[in-house]
This record gives structure tokens, sequence and C-alpha cells, in this order.
């Protein structure tokens, strides 16, 4: 656990969450597509752990197709990096049902997970880049991470609501200049708005709140999505992912939204 919490720290915006009584993850029939969307919650590292359920709590970036007309979901590269710093490629992704907190009173970090395991895996992580390394002073990383999502389990949206409002995505664009607005759509702490501050290195540093579970939130001008949020404010652009995607290859190259 101290390990854990260690990690969940040096991010700021990643977080577990433990539900007691409840079985290892199954296979489960529900095949109805859920609309999902940039700014929804999904659970990451889903695993057995004293007698419950333990998980990674992040946020989608934004929902599209590849080239090779795979459903493609993007969030940061730490919520899928274990606590030795292991890449993990193929762990399956769920969809976070929990309700939407807001700034002043966020979803709570520990809940029954059970609605979401029923719904069953919604994809499988497929790549996962150089984490932002922040605060630990190594390599600088785009931080991101490439789900390929099941289309029998979702249907794609470009807007996704909170209590504290909605963002629609129609767009990828750059990021604007000093001192614009944007907001984030985060599933801990819902949509939170502030401005754009300076280039920082590879990212960008804003005064947009953030949570822990926030991990990969949209950052958006306006419906132009700009960047995906990670902790103490900061987020990577998404032009800078995109470019990196399509050097890559493979699932994501040529990623477009769905809408």
């Amino acid at each position: 656990m101290r390990n854990l919490i260690r990690h969940l720290l040096a991010f700021g915006v990643a977080a577990v969450i433990t539900g007691g009584g409840f079985a290892a993850p199954v296979a489960h029939a529900d095949t109805v597509p859920h609309p999902v969307g940039g700014g929804n919650g999904i659970l990451l590292q889903v695993h057995s752990s004293g007698g419950g359920v333990s998980a990674e709590l992040c946020t989608l970036t934004a929902v599209g197709y590849d080239n090779a007309g795979d459903l493609v979901g993007l969030t940061n590269a730490h919520c899928a990096i274990d606590d030795a710093g292991n890449k993990l490629v193929g762990d399956q992704v769920y969809l976070d049902t929990s309700p939407n907190g807001t700034a002043a009173s966020p979803a709570p970090t520990t809940f029954d997970p059970s609605p979401s395991l029923a719904i069953g895996a919604i994809g499988t992580v497929t790549y996962v880049s150089t984490p932002n390394n922040y605060l630990t002073g190594g390599t600088p990383g785009l931080d991101y991470a490439v789900i390929k999502l099941d289309p029998a389990k979702v249907t794609p949206t470009a807007t996704v609501s909170s209590p504290s409002g909605s963002i629609t995505i129609t767009s990828i664009g750059q990021v604007p200049g000093f001192g614009t607005r944007m907001c984030k759509q985060g599933h801990r702490s819902g949509l939170t708005c502030g401005i754009t501050l300076v280039a920082d290195r590879i990212w960008y540093t804003t005064m947009i709140l953030t949570y822990a579970g926030d991990s990969g939130s949209p950052v958006v001008n306006g419906t132009t999505l700009t960047g995906t949020a990670w902790g103490a404010q900061h987020f990577t652009p998404i032009t800078s992912i995109l470019t990196d995607m399509n050097t890559q290859g493979g699932v994501g190259a040529g990623f477009h939204l769905a809408n």
C-alpha cells in the first residue's frame, strides 16, 4: 500500500478504489453500448485486493477512430504503469460508473465497483508512452496511453457532463496563447476552468484545478481539444501526442474524433 500511495502522490491525479467483499473481475454478458467520450472516468489496473477490488482511477481524454477503423480512447500513461514502473500493455480498461464529482465535492475514491465491473472491460491498453516524470526528475514524457475500445461496449459521444457543467469536443487544435481561459472535464472534480500560463518544457502550466482521478482529462478551448491534463495543473498538447502516435504506428495512428 505504501508504494501505491507514493505512486499516486507523485503524479497527483491518479487514485485507487477499494471495495470490500467483491470477487475478481470476470467476463459478463452485458453488450449494450454505453456512451463514452472525453471526460468519462475509467478504471485501470483492476485486480483483487484484500478480499475486495483495487484500481487506478483516471479519465479519458478523447474517443475517436484511427486509420485502420479501430475505436480508440486516450488517457495518461501513468494510469497504465504499475508501482514497479512496468508499462501495462494488454491491461483491461473498465468504465467508471460511479457518480461524477465537482471541485467543491469531488467524487470519492472508495466506492462499490460492482456496476462498473458488471459491464465488463470496454477496452485494452495497446501503447504506453514515457510518463511525465515531472516530480521524479526522470526523462520528460508526453504521458499518454492508447486504448483500443470495444465497439460492442462503447458508443462514442462528443459531449460529457458532470454536475458542474459539460464539455463538447468537436475539433482538435493547438494550445492557445498566454492568458486564454480553458476548461477540463474530469470524473472526480467535474468541469473546472482557468487560464493558460506558460510552456513548461514539453508541457503547459495552467490555473485549471484537478483532483486525484482526473488524470487524462480533456483540456478544451471552447469545443476544441487542446491537451490531456495531469497533476499539478499541467497538460500535454494533444497535437504533440497525435504526432507521436503517428510516428509509433499501430493502434491510434491517424487518430481523428468520432463525431
